[in-house]
């Protein structure tokens, strides 16, 4: 690797998380079940089938995210132009902190992530649904 790294993943996180908002899992555990709210699972395809999901959620995986936002894209998903506050997951925080800024610098303006992602909604005793009996691993 010619160069050295200018900036780490911890200073991403860090400038993503000074400017979107975050849930703590309380709060993300009184909006679930909400109408308006729209939970949205970034993480891959394998750790849903191995970890389970969280009831709901809608899985939009991390590297298709900005496509499916953009309602210029090909690959739009309706479900993003709905009148809906999304509250962005992943494993531990760290992906959906970037993906919630992400989201944010491209317009949308209702959204959130959880603090500790999905491993702190398991822990704090969040409804999950079982994971895959083969691993996810298909």
């Amino acid at each position: 690797m010619s160069g050295a790294m200018t900036k780490g993943y911890k200073a991403l996180i860090e400038e993503a998380n000074a400017e979107i908002e975050t849930l703590s899992v309380a709060d993300a555990m009184a909006l679930h079940g909400d109408p308006g709210v729209v939970f949205v699972d970034i993480r891959d395809i394998r750790e849903l089938g191995r970890e389970g999901r969280m009831p709901g959620a809608v899985h939009a995986p991390r590297g298709m995210l900005e496509f499916w936002v953009d309602p210029d894209s090909p690959y739009h998903k309706p479900v993003f132009g709905e009148d809906k506050r999304f509250v962005f997951f992943c494993a531990a925080g760290w992906r959906s902190a970037l993906a919630t800024k992400t989201v944010q610098d491209m317009g949308l303006t209702r959204v959130a992530h959880i603090d500790g992602g999905f491993g702190a909604w398991k822990d704090r005793g969040g409804p999950v649904d079982d994971p895959a009996p083969d691993g996810g691993g298909r």
